[in-house]
């Protein structure tokens, strides 16, 4: 009986030494509140053949964040997520306000997923002189457009923040999502002035199973607003299917009253030049376009593209 009892205790403290070895494995993330201690971690580990990946984000991190991290943490031996909302992007401080905040279950995501350091600053260490100025480029037609119409100042707010956290962090590589395909391009012209070391990697849009484009602003969504929210998506399929088959004017305006007989406010559903953002009247043969789609429900704003 002693015996048994003693193999039983042995199994089960080896038990309890693996499941606290394999919680410090998984754990082995860096969480980092400050620029300096970040960038001396970055410098003590810039070694030969050490590559830098970054993701920046807002938090309430979803499936498209992981998505990122995934293609990141396949490429590059630093994966580094920066988790910071935003102020000078948001046009309306409701918007601001309202914005879920998720920093427990973020950080157990990260944990779990390959990240190798968290960057989480106040407001006050992004912007230690107030979040005036910045000498970020001009944006021109492509940031006064679309989004930069309906938010004023919105993408200079974004250029303002990834501004400083490139020339923090000096990345190898840039990765953002498709579902913020204006952004995309905004991001690309920062890097083109002032980064063209970083290679910038758009990955495709994770969508739910209804086809709604995954972003932190679903979580604001009522059921009943979410029960709809992926015509969205079946809008944009529309679009693309409806290719030489009908004038883009005619889909618009069919995708519009769809859209508003199920409660959402449509801002804008434009076809545009993939490459410049130059809005289209109609479909061109010769040209890579994409759909763009800009929608509340209640006070959610939504929005998604599609390639075509």
């Amino acid at each position: 009986m002693a015996a048994k009892l003693r193999k039983n205790y042995y199994i089960a403290s080896v038990k309890f030494f693996l499941r606290g070895f394999k919680r410090l494995l998984i754990s082995r993330m860096f969480i980092f509140k400050e620029k300096k201690a970040l960038r001396n971690f970055l410098d003590s580990n810039a070694v030969a053949g050490t590559s830098f990946g970054f993701i920046p984000t807002m938090g309430a991190l979803h499936g498209g964040h992981l998505a990122l991290l995934e293609q990141s943490a396949a490429r590059h031996t630093q994966s580094i997520v920066s988790i910071f909302v935003n102020p000078t992007q948001f046009t309306h401080p409701e918007d601001l306000e309202k914005y879920p905040r998720l920093a427990e279950s973020d950080i157990e995501l990260l944990e779990r997923s390959g990240c190798t350091a968290v960057f989480m600053p106040a407001v006050e260490e992004m912007y230690p002189e107030g979040t005036a100025g910045g000498s970020a480029p001009a944006l021109g037609r492509l940031g006064d457009q679309l989004e930069g119409a309906s938010r004023p100042g919105h993408f200079e707010g974004v250029v303002q923040v990834v501004d400083l956290f490139l020339d923090l962090i000096n990345p190898d590589e840039l990765f953002v999502g498709q579902k913020d395909y204006q952004q995309c391009l905004v991001l690309n012209k920062l890097l083109e002035a002032r980064y063209p070391h970083v290679q910038l990697t758009i990955v495709p849009t994770l969508r739910e199973p209804d086809g709604l484009a995954m972003s932190s602003r679903n979580l604001r969504l009522t059921e009943p607003q979410r029960a709809v929210a992926g015509l969205i998506y079946q809008c944009l399929v529309s679009v693309q299917t409806k290719k030489g088959v009908q004038a883009f004017t005619i889909v618009q305006k069919e995708c519009r009253e769809i859209l508003e007989r199920k409660g959402f406010r449509p801002d804008y559903i434009v076809l545009a030049d993939a490459h410049t953002l130059e809005l289209l009247d109609d479909y061109l043969s010769d040209r890579k376009m994409v759909a763009l789609i800009a929608a509340s429900l209640g006070d959610v704003r939504l929005i998604d593209n599609m390639l075509i």
